[in-house]
């Protein structure tokens, strides 16, 4: 996702420019997958970089933590980042880089990357457990069947009377 911003580096503060994209971006997880993500990116033009606004949504794949089968994730994205620019568009100067070391930085062809900034919005967007459906029944713990596909024959474990109270809660 990259954005040609050697013209808007020149223009004044608070000049901006909006951007539709629908681009695939490499997302690291347990297998690097590849996350085609759509939506809209406004760039504005601050007094010492430019501000990025990105509202993206994309699938990404995943295995249910329940029953081992494949599992959509959708993953809904707000981006808000600030890439600093590397040389002075107007003088050709090269710019101190900013006070953090990790900031986002514009290329010396004045090329905004926000590719990094997608990655990592994606990964801190993943759920924290993957599953294929909320009422997901996972596998038996005796058999390991897919409990979704039907009960299995296993024979009913005799309940300790001092889990029993656990035993009627409903699991969420």
């Amino acid at each position: 996702m990259l954005f040609n911003v050697s013209q808007l580096l020149r223009e004044t503060t608070g000049s901006t420019r909006r951007y539709t994209v629908d681009e695939g971006v490499d997302v690291p997880g347990e297998t690097v997958q590849v996350i085609r993500f759509s939506g809209s990116v406004l760039l504005l033009r601050t007094p010492r970089s430019i501000l990025v606004e990105a509202h993206l949504s994309g699938n990404g794949t995943g295995t249910c933590a329940r029953c081992l089968q494949p599992a959509l994730v959708p993953l809904e994205l707000t981006i808000e980042e600030e890439f600093f620019p590397t040389i002075d568009p107007v003088t050709g100067v090269h710019l101190a880089p900013p006070e953090e070391p990790d900031a986002f930085r514009i290329d010396e062809h004045h090329h905004l990357d926000i590719t990094e900034a997608v990655r990592q919005a994606a990964v801190l967007a993943e759920p924290m457990q993957v599953l294929c459906r909320p009422d997901c029944l996972g596998l038996c713990p005796q058999c390991g069947a897919d409990r979704n596909l039907g009960t299995c024959r296993c024979p009913a474990e005799p309940i300790d009377e001092r889990w029993a109270a656990l035993r009627r809660l409903e699991i969420s």
